[in-house]
């Protein structure tokens, strides 16, 4: 479990640190201290994990009024003794899971950290051919940086997996699979094996985050989508949180709670995220509301999902139309302001808190509001309409 120092997380306003660079470079299972600034790694194991401040000035109708820019920060506070003022974010002595975490720029690092940052213990689940990667760049300090939690510790990572979500057990893997020279070396990583070893390592967890997504055809309209890249998209995007669910939620602690990752093209078009990946998100949002329902009922599992919007992470470069997409949000959204991942990893950590005890089955925007809108305010129809903006 977390240990005795572990920070409980506060809400404060704040200017956000620097967030790191990502270089990448080899693998193993990775032990990192949270008080120290150097990494100590216990030992590598062959079991593996996987996958600005800026001022705003805003001016109204009536006056011209400057405001200062903030972002929601976790202050961790370092004492387990200490009374907590304020309402804290308290997850010590809870442990978590975060299946997706293949890089230190992108959702589920930051859910990982904002959970470190309340005093979770945190366990991850790397996709295979990304481990060697993610696991020698931990290891060599090139994401200590980024591993910066708000009291200036590091975040720990007790333990990665190696986890291809794709596949729910061994009989499920192909022989192409199997052999696969990227898959050498790495053990146990289908969802029921990588259950079993977390079971056999730590007994049980207490929140699941499944922060993947992968469509092989995302690039092409819908139209032009082959049935095999549609199903994959399917697979690897949605099934694979009902799969997670499924194996995991034996071990979950009642009033656990898990936590996905969707997008609003699940309910809006977004020309160039095709492939099936909006049918694969609508499948997940309608899932997280069925799982809401059984995993309540049955094991009294919290089951949500944050839409966030979109972010600069290498996975979302892979798309093309990444930097577009945030500049329309830019000009679109009720806040004008670029979309932090570690703004999806405080409400994810919230959502995983006992402070979210009676909300299950929901679907919460984290993207500056931008869902609300119902036309592009940008477009130059409205060249006439006196539409406030931030400066």
């Amino acid at each position: 479990m977390a240990s005795s120092a572990s920070p409980a997380m506060h809400i404060a306003m704040a200017n956000p640190c620097a967030n790191s660079s990502s270089t990448a470079s080899k693998p193993g299972t990775a032990m990192f201290r949270r008080g120290s600034k150097g990494a100590s790694w216990a030992a590598l194991t062959s079991s593996s994990h996987i996958s600005s401040a800026q001022p705003l000035h805003q001016r109204f109708q009536f006056s011209s009024v400057k405001l200062q820019k903030f972002v929601a920060k976790a202050m961790s506070k370092a004492s387990n003794s200490k009374p907590l003022s304020g309402l804290p974010i308290d997850l010590r002595g809870k442990r978590a899971f975060i299946a997706g975490v293949a890089d230190d720029n992108g959702y589920g690092w930051a859910i990982a950290k904002s959970l470190a940052a309340a005093g979770a213990e945190i366990l991850v689940g790397t996709w295979v051919p990304a481990l060697n990667i993610f696991e020698t760049s931990l290891r060599r300090g090139k994401f200590d940086e980024s591993r910066m939690l708000p009291d200036g510790s590091l975040m720990e990572i007790t333990k990665v997996y190696p986890l291809d979500a794709v596949y729910d057990s061994p009989e499920d893997v192909p022989e192409d699979v199997k052999n696969n020279k990227r898959y050498a070396g790495s053990t146990n990583w289908t969802v029921k094996e990588v259950a079993e070893s977390v079971k056999k390592d730590f007994g049980s967890i207490d929140i699941l985050v499944h922060s993947l997504a992968n469509g092989p055809e995302v690039s092409k309209p819908l139209l032009e989508t082959s049935r095999n890249g549609y199903l994959a998209a399917i697979s690897a995007s949605s099934y694979s949180f009902v799969s997670l669910l499924k194996h995991f939620v034996p071990i979950m602690n009642p009033g656990g709670a898990s936590v996905s990752l969707t997008y609003i093209a699940s309910e809006r078009i977004i020309p160039g995220y095709g492939g099936g990946m909006s049918s694969a998100k609508a499948a997940l949002e309608s899932d997280t509301k069925v799982l809401a329902f059984e995993a309540g009922r049955k094991h009294k599992i919290r089951v949500n999902t944050i839409s966030a919007g979109p972010l600069r992470s290498r996975a979302a470069k892979a798309i093309g139309f990444i930097d577009m997409m945030i500049d329309y949000s830019l000009e679109n959204a009720p806040l004008q302001k670029e979309l932090t991942a570690e703004e999806v990893g405080n409400a994810a950590a919230f959502l995983a808190s006992p402070l979210a005890s009676a909300i299950t089955g929901a679907v919460v925007y984290v993207d500056n509001g931008l869902n609300a809108m119902g036309v592009g305010v940008d477009s130059p129809v409205f060249a006439d309409l006196d539409i406030p903006k931030a400066h």
